[in-house]
């Protein structure tokens, strides 16, 4: 049986701002409803990579928990990009997104998404990791990209999907999906087994 037949007595509520994760939602033909709250994205500091994108993912679940009805699941998550052992997160400003993508350029980072499925009885967590290799970055390109895409909602100050990632990105171990901000497989798969 399709996902979406199984799904026909629940009412998904995807808890997200981002466009990307709202697309491939119906991409994966998803009916769900958005509802937003608005939390304070802050994490203990000991935490380190997947770590702090479950505990973000979880975070956000948490302010719904009283909203939730018997036959609602609610779907949460986090990006993180993780590089040299640091969180890069979402740049509020020119210098802010051009220092991280200089710390990016010419190596390897992790690209960490978490997703939190909470219903009124139980929650699951699963996240997935890429690795993703920059090539060089010019200074240029940097500037360039920063002032025509301003990338100041995406974790790491950017998109896989838009002109940095196509001119860029050199390799990528994992999922694609994942970096552009949802692991759709396991989505996908944890939905399966959530309705058995």
């Amino acid at each position: 049986m399709m996902l979406k037949e199984k799904l026909k007595d629940y009412h998904i509520i995807l808890a997200s701002g981002s466009p990307r994760r709202q697309q491939f939602f119906m991409e994966m033909g998803l009916d769900f409803e958005i509802r937003l709250k608005s939390v304070e994205e802050i994490y203990p500091s000991e935490l380190k990579g997947e770590q702090i994108a479950d505990y973000l993912s979880k975070l956000k679940a948490d302010v719904f928990k009283n909203d939730l009805q018997l036959n609602d699941i609610l779907i949460t998550s986090d990006t993180v990009v993780w590089n040299n052992g640091e969180s890069l997160a979402k740049a509020e400003n020119d210098s802010e997104a051009e220092l991280m993508l200089q710390k990016l350029s010419g190596g390897w980072h992790q690209v960490i998404t978490s997703v939190c499925f909470t219903t009124h009885h139980k929650q699951i967590s699963r996240n997935s990791t890429t690795n993703v290799k920059f090539k060089n970055l010019s200074t240029e390109e940097i500037h360039f990209y920063i002032e025509k895409y301003k990338p100041f909602d995406k974790a790491g100050a950017y998109g896989i999907q838009e002109w940095l990632g196509l001119i860029g990105i050199e390799e990528i171990k994992g999922s694609y999906t994942n970096v552009v901000g949802l692991p759709t497989h396991l989505v996908y798969e944890t939905l399966m087994l959530m309705v058995e």
